[in-house]
């Protein structure tokens, strides 16, 4: 039987690529399959696309050998969290929750680009660029895959890591429920007269969250949520208007604004695959679920689905056995599962009608006075187990 590889993962994306490059340094045999090309170094202005990486995830990147960019990297010690009013507050800071941070904002393409460098020093891993699925069967004992450009690869397990639209998931024809928030998320890096290190907040308004994520020095990356109609309008500003705009509806410890660098925006969807897994066959990451992105967990909880997949992977003898991919959906499913109820319930409370706001508002109040409640949602928010010290 024909066995290219012990897995082959569809995506070099970062889910894909930190996969790739763990289960390549734990000695497995991987076929990386991406359909662009090898990422670039970032370099010059800081990239619109921006991730926040916690604890669990950080400790999964580092099991793999990949050394990020520090230069590129922002750690932040707190997340203040509050209401457009004031009466909801609470402030998260790490030492609280026995941590020296929460974890650190970088570039997605800063990360991808380390965890390909990493994947070149891994003599197991195969990267198999410009190339992308147009069929897929399983066997007993392998799947195959064949590529656009007339290549088969077979191996034990088939990973689908390639995104929201993963073609994967359409060719092994699992199917997704879907919701439309009818919001877009406005993405502004600005240049600040302020540092913005240390924290990360994040404020509450009836038409949805504003957020300040920061990013080295004086720069950060703005997130304003509001209706479709209003946020294109902004998009259409130029840059001193969209500046002022942004001074007039942000907090005032923002600071001034020196610049406004770049800005873009994208829909607020929500979406997740009926099923994680198939006959050698499992999903991850936004291929798997996207979630609404106003706790910044997207990329964390697809970097969790790779941390389960490779310790039921390294600990078996077949990657693709059956009873250990369903053991992957059964842990995965249930957390992320959690992650979009809360997410959603947070949207509902925040951008609903007044009695819901009003419910919100007390929900943070409630939170800034039990530290033992405040401690357990950041224990669980990072991915680690919030009973650990009790």
């Amino acid at each position: 039987m024909q066995q290219d590889h012990d897995i082959i993962i569809v995506g070099g994306g970062m889910v894909g690529a930190a996969l790739a490059a763990r289960l390549g340094n734990a000695g497995f045999s991987i076929g990386l399959v991406e359909r662009g090309d090898a990422p670039e170094p970032a370099s010059g202005d800081y990239d619109l696309r921006i991730s926040s990486l916690n604890a669990r995830s950080l400790a999964f990147v580092k099991l793999s050998g990949t050394t990020l960019p520090e230069e590129r990297c922002c750690p932040f010690r707190h997340i203040d969290v509050s209401n457009q009013d004031g009466t909801g507050h609470s402030v998260f800071s790490a030492a609280d929750s026995d941590m020296d941070d929460f974890g650190l904002f970088i570039e997605n393409r800063a990360l991808q680009h380390a965890l390909w460098e990493r994947l070149k020093e891994l003599p197991s891993v195969t990267c198999y660029t410009q190339s992308a699925p147009t069929s897929t069967r399983a066997t007993d004992a392998t799947r195959r895959v064949e590529l656009d450009d007339g290549r088969t690869l077979s191996a034990r397990l088939v990973v689908g890591a390639d995104g929201a639209r993963s073609t994967l998931r359409q060719l092994a024809g699992i199917e997704t429920t879907s919701y439309d928030y009818h919001q877009r998320a406005m993405i502004i890096n600005v240049e600040t007269e302020l540092p913005q290190q240390d924290v990360s907040w994040q404020v509450f308004t009836p038409t949805g969250p504003i957020a300040m994520l920061p990013l080295p020095g004086h720069r950060a990356s703005l997130v304003w949520y509001d209706t479709a109609q209003n946020t294109l309008a902004r998009e259409q500003l130029d840059d001193e208007a969209l500046k002022a705009a942004i001074e007039a509806a942000f907090p005032k410890r923002l600071g001034n604004l020196i610049r406004v660098v770049a800005h873009a925006s994208f829909p607020i969807k929500r979406q997740h695959a009926k099923r994680y897994i198939g006959k050698r066959l499992a999903l991850m990451g936004d291929a798997a679920h996207v979630v609404h992105p106003l706790a910044g967990q997207g990329l964390n909880i697809g970097l969790h689905d790779a941390d389960t997949l490779a310790e039921i992977i390294i600990k078996g003898r077949d990657p693709g056995d059956y009873l250990n991919l369903l053991r992957f959906e059964c842990q995965r499913r249930a957390a992320n599962q959690a992650m979009i109820a809360a997410t959603d319930s947070f949207h509902h409370l925040f951008t609903g009608a007044r009695p819901l706001r009003q419910l919100g508002d007390l929900s943070l109040h409630l939170a800034e006075r039990f530290p033992f409640a405040k401690r357990m949602m950041m224990q669980q928010a990072n991915g680690l187990n919030p009973f650990k010290m009790w």
